[in-house]
C-alpha cells in the first residue's frame, strides 16, 4: 500500500491525473446513455411481466381461451393509448411523460403481482398496456429529439437496448421461477431497479425544446410522408407479429424438428433482430434510410422464402435469421423518418404511425391462423413473405413524398 501511494503521488507530480470517464464524457454522451438507460428499464418491465404469464394462469386457474382473453387487455390498452400518448407528448413534453409513465410503470408492474381476482387483475393489465404505449411514444419523441442534436441515425441503438431488455427480462425471470420466487417478489425487484433507473436517468433528459412546429390534437389528413412510413411500419409489424406467435410452431409443424430444438426459430429471428438494431444506426448514417429500408423488405422476403421453400433446420434457421435482419431496422427508421413530419409535432406524428403498425402487428398472427386452416402453415408464411416485397415497393415510387420540404429523406 505504501508504495502504490508513493507511485500514485509520483504521478501526480509529473501531472499524470486520474480519469474519470463519467466527467470525461460530453452532455450529449451523458443524455444518450441515460435514456438508453430507459429505453433498457420500460424493455425490462414489460419482459417481466410476459415471463411469468404461465404463474398468472396458474394462479387464477386461467383456459387457455380465458388466458388469450386477458392477454388483450395489453393491446387493448396500448390502442387505448396511442392518441392519449400524442396529445400529452405534445402537450406536457415528453420528458414529463417519461418520468410519470416510469413511476406507472414500478407502480402496476407489482400490482399485477398483488390482483387477488380477476376483476383486479384485468384492468390492471389495461394500464399497464397504456403506459407502455405512454413510454414507447415519449421516449421515441425524446430520442428522436436527441438524434437531431447528434446529426445522425442513433435511434436503433435505443430500440437494440429494448430488445437487449427482453432477453435480460426473459433470464431473470428464468432465474426466479427456477429459486420458485412468486411473481408479486419478482416484480417488486424489477420495480426497484427500474425507479433506480429512473432517478439516475432523469437527471439527463433534458427538457423539451421550444417549437412553434407540428400541430396539437387538430383532426385532419395525415400528410402523405406519414401514410407512406404508416403503411411501412404496418407491414414491418405485421411479419414481426407472424414471427413473434408462431415461429415455433412453425418449426415443430413444418419443419417437424425434435422439440427441444423447437425454439431455435425463434431465438435466431430475436437475436438477430436485438442485433441488427445495434448495427442498423451505422448502416443508415452510411447508406441512407430509403436504402437501408429497402435492403430490410428483401431480407424480409428472401429469408421466407428460403424457409418456405427449403423448410429443413439449417435453411430454416438460416432464413429467420434473415428475417429478423429485415425486421430490425424498419420500426426506428419509420420513427427517425415519421418525426420530420411538417403537419404533425413528433409526438403526434409517432402516435400516428404507431397506430397504423399496431394493427398490422394485431392482424398479423390471426391472419396466419386463418390462411393456415384454409390451406396450410407453408402457404400463410409464403404470403408474409410478400409484406418483405411490399416494403420495398413503397420505397421504390413516388419517392417525393420523401421531401419533407426542408431535406430530402435518403
Amino acid at each position: 500500500m505504501h508504495y502504490t501511494g508513493l507511485i500514485g503521488q509520483s504521478l501526480l507530480n509529473c501531472g499524470f491525473k486520474p480519469i474519470n470517464p463519467i466527467k470525461s464524457m460530453t452532455l450529449l454522451q451523458k443524455r444518450r446513455i441515460a435514456l438508453g438507460s430507459l429505453f433498457f428499464m420500460a424493455g425490462l418491465c414489460f419482459s417481466s411481466w410476459a415471463a411469468r404469464i404461465p404463474d398468472i394462469q396458474f394462479k387464477f386457474s386461467l383456459s387457455e381461451a380465458q388466458l388469450g382473453t386477458l392477454l388483450l387487455g395489453l393491446p387493448l390498452g396500448s390502442l387505448v393509448a396511442l392518441p392519449l400518448a400524442g396529445w400529452a407528448v405534445h402537450r406536457f413534453g415528453s420528458r414529463i411523460v417519461i418520468i410519470l409513465g416510469g413511476i406507472g410503470y414500478a407502480i402496476f408492474l407489482p400490482l399485477i403481482g398483488f390482483s387477488s381476482s380477476v376483476l383486479m387483475l384485468v384492468p390492471t393489465v389495461i394500464v399497464f398496456g397504456m403506459i407502455g404505449n405512454l413510454m414507447n411514444i415519449s421516449l421515441n419523441t425524446k430520442a428522436l429529439e436527441l438524434e437531431d442534436n447528434y446529426g445522425r441515425s442513433i435511434l436503433g441503438s435505443f430500440h437494440g437496448l429494448w430488445s437487449l431488455a427482453g432477453f435480460s427480462g426473459a433470464g431473470i425471470g428464468a432465474v426466479m421461477i427456477y429459486f420458485e420466487v412468486i411473481p408479486v417478489v419478482h416484480y417488486l425487484v424489477v420495480a426497484g431497479l427500474a425507479l433506480v433507473l429512473l432517478f439516475l436517468g432523469q437527471r439527463y433528459v433534458f427538457k423539451d425544446a421550444k417549437s412553434s412546429e407540428g400541430s396539437g390534437m387538430v383532426l385532419r389528413r395525415p400528410d402523405d410522408l406519414l401514410l407512406r412510413i404508416g403503411a411501412i411500419a404496418f407491414l414491418g409489424m405485421m411479419c414481426e407479429g407472424c414471427m413473434f406467435d408462431w415461429s415455433g410452431v412453425y418449426f415443430k409443424k413444418v419443419v417437424e424438428i425434435e422439440p427441444r430444438f423447437v425454439a431455435l426459430g425463434y431465438v435466431a429471428f430475436m437475436g438477430a433482430m436485438a442485433t441488427g438494431r445495434f448495427v442498423s444506426d451505422k448502416l443508415t448514417n452510411r447508406f441512407g434510410k430509403i436504402i437501408i429500408l429497402r435492403i430490410s423488405g428483401l431480407l424480409i422476403f428472401t429469408g421466407l422464402s428460403l424457409s418456405v421453400a427449403f423448410p429443413v433446420i439449417q435453411v430454416a434457421t438460416l432464413g429467420f435469421l434473415l428475417v429478423g435482419f429485415g425486421v430490425a431496422s424498419i420500426i426506428p427508421v419509420a420513427y427517425s423518418i415519421a418525426g420530420r413530419s411538417k403537419l404533425y409535432s413528433p409526438g403526434i406524428a409517432l402516435a400516428l404511425v404507431s397506430t397504423i403498425s399496431f394493427f398490422g402487428f394485431l392482424i398479423g398472427p390471426p391472419l396466419i391462423g386463418f390462411i393456415a386452416d384454409l390451406f396450410s402453415l407453408k402457404v400463410s408464411f409464403a404470403l408474409i413473405a410478400f409484406t418483405g416485397l411490399g416494403i420495398t415497393l413503397l420505397l421504390s415510387v413516388r419517392l417525393k413524398v420523401f421531401n419533407t420540404g426542408e431535406v430530402v429523406i435518403k
